[in-house]
């Protein structure tokens, strides 16, 4: 299935149970959210899980772009991103976990033809202020699902403080061969979504109370669940990322894990300056500025003659419309060529900086500090500038 039809059998799916559409929002929170990006589809939705009346209903449904930082460090394996679209589903004070889970396991089963063989649920096992999840438990076990218990993995919040509740993931098997283990002892086991009880609101000192309601709120990531749909063993095997991976790979001897920074890094930032962001050093810009960096990081450590330029325009046009962002694609190239130039400047000046450094002796953890804090320069091309310059 394309990620087209996998969208429409999705919303079709809760359509058919009197869910109206949400409309989507970009990647910037609504004022007063703690987080600098939308990392799930229910960043948009806080004050109506805070009980205020949504003006679609009670049941609703969509997908949402969203970018997740605590990811960064894990992209470059098969199946993290740092911008993803998330189908999402929810009930504001209306049906419970119950209903939630069964229409998720018939949309999995019978709407994409996943075998139920290679389902497995986890719970909530319960902690000192809740109780285990034990009707998400007797459900999974009604369907025939496995399931195991876990702590604090299946606990959601939305940050430190704010709505939270105990959560029931749902996992694929992704390895060859039947099953074995269970999630938290087989990595092959993929998790694809997430069915949140927004139950309590967490307190500055940890207390949890009562929402006003009680709703449910779902994610499923958009990518993850064509990689499964598609029998891949990778996201980046997927429509929305090969013609990255395609213009990347094209152009450069790049494979495995710096194939997948770049790519996921470059259609990342086109993404965040689609949603109006621009680099800067602090907060959201920072961020941009950082992936941009990265990317810019793996492609120079064989090469540093390689530049953006070289990338075709397709694949930037093509983000643009799957995230259905009317900017113009070359004025966000020309930021990403502009941020290339600002870099390689600052690399220029900080050689002899690492020189300097060099020069007393072996660098230690306080000039890596020192260097990225006060100068820019991160880690690693402060290692290439050494291994370039020994």
């Amino acid at each position: 299935m394309t990620p087209d039809q996998i969208l429409r059998t999705f919303l079709d799916h809760y359509h058919r149970r009197d869910h109206r559409d949400a409309p989507e929002s970009s990647l910037i929170p609504p004022p007063g959210d703690p987080v600098l990006f939308t990392t799930s589809g229910m960043h948009p939705l806080t004050p109506y899980l805070l009980g205020r009346p949504h003006p679609g209903g009670r049941r609703l449904a969509n997908v949402q772009r969203c970018l997740r930082t605590t990811d960064l460090d894990e992209v470059g394996d098969r199946t993290h991103l740092t911008v993803f679209h998330m189908l999402g589903s929810w009930s504001l004070g209306d049906y419970d976990i119950a209903t939630s889970l069964r229409w998720g396991y018939e949309l999995l089963t019978e709407g994409f033809g996943i075998d139920p063989g290679r389902l497995h649920a986890t719970v909530f096992g319960g902690d000192h202020q809740v109780g285990p999840d034990e009707t998400a438990w007797a459900t999974w076990t009604e369907l025939g699902v496995p399931v195991e218990a876990n702590g604090t993995d299946n606990w959601w919040s939305n940050g430190p403080t704010g709505p939270c509740g105990p959560d029931s993931e749902i996992f694929v098997w992704t390895g060859d061969g039947p099953p074995t283990g269970t999630p938290s002892t087989d990595d092959r086991w993929m998790e694809v979504w997430n069915h949140v009880q927004m139950r309590h609101h967490r307190h500055d000192d940890g207390r949890l109370t009562p929402l006003p309601v009680s709703s449910i709120d779902t994610g499923m990531g958009l990518e993850r669940l064509e990689m499964v749909l598609r029998g891949g063993r990778s996201v980046f095997a997927g429509d929305g990322l090969q013609p990255w991976v395609d213009a990347v790979r094209g152009r450069w001897p790049l494979d495995g894990p710096d194939l997948r920074i770049v790519a996921d890094h470059l259609r990342s930032a086109v993404v965040v300056l689609g949603d109006g962001v621009r680099p800067g050093n602090t907060g959201r810009g920072y961020v941009l500025r950082r992936l941009v960096r990265r990317a810019l990081t793996v492609l120079w450590r064989d090469d540093p003659t390689r530049s953006l330029t070289e990338l075709p325009v397709e694949a930037y046009a093509d983000t643009l419309r799957r995230f259905g962002q009317r900017a113009e694609v070359e004025p966000l190239r020309a930021v990403l060529l502009e941020e290339e130039r600002r870099f390689r400047g600052l690399l220029r000046r900080g050689r002899p900086l690492v020189d300097r450094l060099r020069g007393r002796g072996p660098l230690t953890e306080r000039d890596y500090r020192w260097l990225h804090d006060t100068h820019g320069l991160p880690r690693d091309l402060v290692d290439g500038l050494l291994t370039e310059a020994s």
